[in-house]
């Protein structure tokens, strides 16, 4: 069943919509509704980020409504939560806590709505396009949703449910009323628009396909110098005379992490000379068990939490980039680091990571470690190659993937909302 609210491109808005327009001159307000412990430096963080501070800097005013906890980062105007009583220390996380957390944050969303007075609702993920849905009804302001998964693949992919059970069909029924809820919808891959056209019917006039996008003079490969990689490298620990395989984002088994352990064993035991930078987290202390039960330790460094500011210097070091994810429904914003950064891509094959790395990506079938593990044997002594796929996924970034063309496109449809 189609819904019936208006939608961007459409010929006539509602009367609801036209009762508040915007003068399309003056900056516009823009409410993000943020579910997560904004700001921390893996994923869909970056990505509200590297939105709101591009949105800024085309004059606009942005707030961002979100959990008590994370990090503030500077010139944004973050508006946290206050911490639930019972547990302050507690981390969010897939637990029933997380409906605490929503609900603290919905009526902090509530008091900054009516304080701020947007022109526009912004809601990242479900939780926060549900917020910002009623919200955006109370205030009778337009909602943008900033759509990057399916809720109830994400949930299915990581086994917190299962298809066969009664509770996925709640929550692909609660999904569904979410992705009813905005005028427009941002998407993070073509894959996700035909995921919402097809298995959730929903007009096409309302989704805009908005991929993640690079921060090319944030991650630029000219910003660091031979002698600048040498002194990171010492001070890691890596030997000199090893090329390095890197990996940013977060540590979990479905980020495939257990399978760079595995790639890094197979390497070790073929004789090849290569050293695997894992950086991030959570489980830093799981996977350095598991390398040393693999024994590829003394060939894994792994950093821990790396900070965003210090991650190109850190990603830099590189010489073959690694996307083990094995999701079909998730975006993989960390591949737009690697070609910013000129870096040659090994990926499991998927179509999000076909997405963005085109055919200048190294693929193996997702899943299969021996065929990952040979990719990047091959890279390893292919340095000419490596040279020209990474100044081919630069050029990509630098001309398919940018903020501020991605910040002119969402102004466009704030403004079409509001006018």
């Amino acid at each position: 069943m189609r819904s019936t609210q208006p939608a961007v491109g459409e010929a006539e808005m509602s009367a609801k919509t036209q009762a508040k327009a915007v003068d399309v001159e003056r900056p516009l307000r823009i409410l993000m509704i943020a579910p997560t412990s904004f700001f921390s430096d893996y994923g869909g963080h970056i990505r509200i980020l590297e939105e709101a501070y591009t949105l800024q800097g085309m004059g606009h005013e942005v707030a961002i409504v979100t959990y008590y906890k994370g990090s503030n980062m500077p010139d944004l105007d973050i508006r946290r939560t206050a911490p639930l009583p019972w547990r302050p220390e507690y981390e969010v996380g897939s637990s029933r806590h997380k409906i605490a957390f929503d609900v603290y944050l919905a009526w902090q969303s509530l008091v900054e709505g009516i304080r701020f007075k947007p022109d526009v609702i912004h809601g990242h993920m479900h939780e926060g396009a549900l917020i910002g849905g009623v919200l955006a009804r109370l205030l009778r302001r337009p909602l943008v949703f900033d759509f990057q998964g399916s809720l109830t693949a994400e949930m299915t992919d990581h086994n917190f449910l299962r298809k066969d059970g009664r509770l996925y069909r709640l929550a692909f029924g609660l999904e569904k009323l979410i992705n009813k809820m905005p005028q427009a919808i941002l998407t993070s891959s073509i894959k996700a628009t035909r995921l919402l056209e097809e298995e959730f019917q929903l007009p096409t006039s309302r989704l805009i396909p908005l991929p993640d996008c690079a921060n090319h003079r944030r991650f630029d490969p000219d910003k660091f110098t031979p002698e600048m990689k040498q002194n990171l490298r010492q001070k890691l620990g890596i030997p000199a005379d090893r090329l390095i395989v890197a990996y940013l984002g977060l540590l979990t088994d479905y980020q495939g992490i257990p399978h760079l352990i595995e790639a890094a064993a197979r390497l070790k035991q073929a004789g090849e000379k290569c050293h695997f930078l894992i950086m991030g987290y959570p489980n830093v202390a799981r996977y350095q068990s598991l390398a040393r039960q693999s024994g590829a330790a003394d060939m894994i460094t792994f950093t821990g939490k790396v900070m965003y500011q210090n991650a190109p210097a850190y990603l830099s070091l590189g010489d073959i980039a690694v996307a083990p994810k094995m999701s079909s429904s998730e975006g993989s914003g960390k591949l737009l680091n690697y070609m910013a950064l000129g870096q040659p891509v090994v990926a499991y094959d998927s179509a999000v990571h076909r997405e963005y790395l085109a055919e200048s990506g190294v693929y193996a079938s997702s899943g299969d470690v021996a065929a990952f593990t040979e990719a990047i044997a091959m890279l390893l002594h292919q340095p000419e190659r490596r040279l020209v796929l990474g100044e081919q996924l630069r050029q990509r970034a630098l001309q398919v993937y940018s903020w501020q063309k991605a910040g002119e496109r969402i102004v466009s449809i704030y403004k079409q909302l509001t006018s």
